[in-house]
């Protein structure tokens, strides 16, 4: 099997494993952990999005919380004072988080390497000390809670997001559909020209891409990934908080794509499940867990620096590789063409 077959079948693997997710982990009474599955698939989005900044256009970003805090505050305030269900409310978040982004984007693209790094800490830290200090809109370090609404309404059928089933689903179903809208914008020629830019984006300018409008709209698209998970986020836990929008939750998600691997479709939805299940069994009887993190992230980097949707790619051409050269003919020396050579011509002294 080919490199690209055995990748085709790992990821129908993976699906089938998250869509069994509800209806196998009760039996092994483990309910708690679909909400853990949930939670990593959120917070992979927000990986995804320092991903699309850092692996496919070459910006690091550690600012990715203010637009998850954005689309948080947008879904919990449309749902709270304007009665938006659920579908109206992710909209609502998304938009709100891509509006937010244009505007920073505008400037902080103009800016590279380090520059570029400091200036979404600065906005990030100007929005959070505001949504910090509005607390009669925003309820501060205290946050906001809402009920869960409906995902869909038809006669007398509801599903609500306040069954665990249906909010897996449902989550589930916008992370797969970003995801794919994801793979459909990196293949694509704007994907080209974000990986042009990357490599050398004064190349990339002298055969005619505009590589300020490139910059800026793969900033406006990782916003909106941001701005996706930071919805969903909230109409998971029914609550918005201001905390979420401090650069820590940025420099986590930076973490979380490295670890996975940045440049790589998936990387950042493995690296972001490998350390919060780790999180959550460390944390269960060591309280300073993040020193472990913190080695696992040190050690990918050295002994992986592609992460770990890399080290699966080098696994996998080896094992082609060696399958190709154990199913190769051997040909025996004597009957080899290449190897048989004409005897000399002693007749004529040669």
């Amino acid at each position: 099997m080919t490199t690209v077959g055995i990748s085709r079948a790992a990821l129908v693997l993976l699906l089938t494993a998250l869509i069994a997710v509800p209806m196998v982990l009760p039996k092994l009474g483990s309910s708690f952990w679909i909400d853990i599955v949930a939670e990593i698939l959120i917070w992979s989005l927000l990986a995804a999005s320092v991903n699309l900044l850092l692996g496919y256009v070459g910006l690091l970003s550690f600012g990715q919380a203010l637009y998850f805090g954005v689309g948080m505050y947008g879904a919990a305030l449309s749902v709270i004072h304007w009665g938006a269900g659920f579908w109206g409310g992710l909209a609502i978040g998304i938009i709100a988080a891509m509006a937010m982004a244009a505007i920073a984007g505008s400037v902080a693209v103009r800016l590279t390497w380090h520059y570029f790094a400091i200036i979404t800490v600065v906005f990030s830290l100007i929005l959070y000390f505001a949504a910090m200090s509005s607390k009669p809109l925003t309820g501060g370090d205290d946050g906001i809670s809402f009920s869960a609404p409906n995902v869909l309404a038809f006669g007398n059928t509801r599903l609500s997001l306040a069954d665990q089933s249906v909010q897996y689903y449902t989550i589930l179903l916008v992370v797969a559909l970003c995801y794919l809208l994801f793979s459909l914008v990196v293949r694509s020629p704007l994907g080209v020209r974000f990986m042009a830019v990357r490599e050398n984006d004064r190349r990339a300018a002298l055969v005619g891409i505009n590589v300020y409008l490139t910059r800026y709209t793969a900033f406006v698209l990782a916003g909106a990934l941001a701005g996706a998970s930071g919805a969903l986020f909230a109409f998971f836990g029914r609550y918005a908080s201001a905390s979420y929008m401090f650069y820590h939750v940025s420099g986590e998600a930076v973490v979380w794509a490295i670890v996975g691997g940045a440049g790589s479709l998936l990387g950042p939805l493995f690296g972001t499940g490998l350390l919060i299940v780790f999180r959550e069994i460390i944390s269960t009887f060591w309280e300073h867990y993040l020193f472990a993190v913190g080695a696992i992230t040190v050690l990918v980097v050295m002994f992986a620096p592609r992460g770990l949707a890399g080290a699966w790619n080098d696994l996998l051409q080896l094992v082609t590789r060696s399958g190709a050269s154990a199913s190769a003919p051997t040909s025996s020396p004597a009957t080899d063409p290449g190897l048989a050579k004409p005897a000399a011509d002693t007749t004529s002294g040669g």
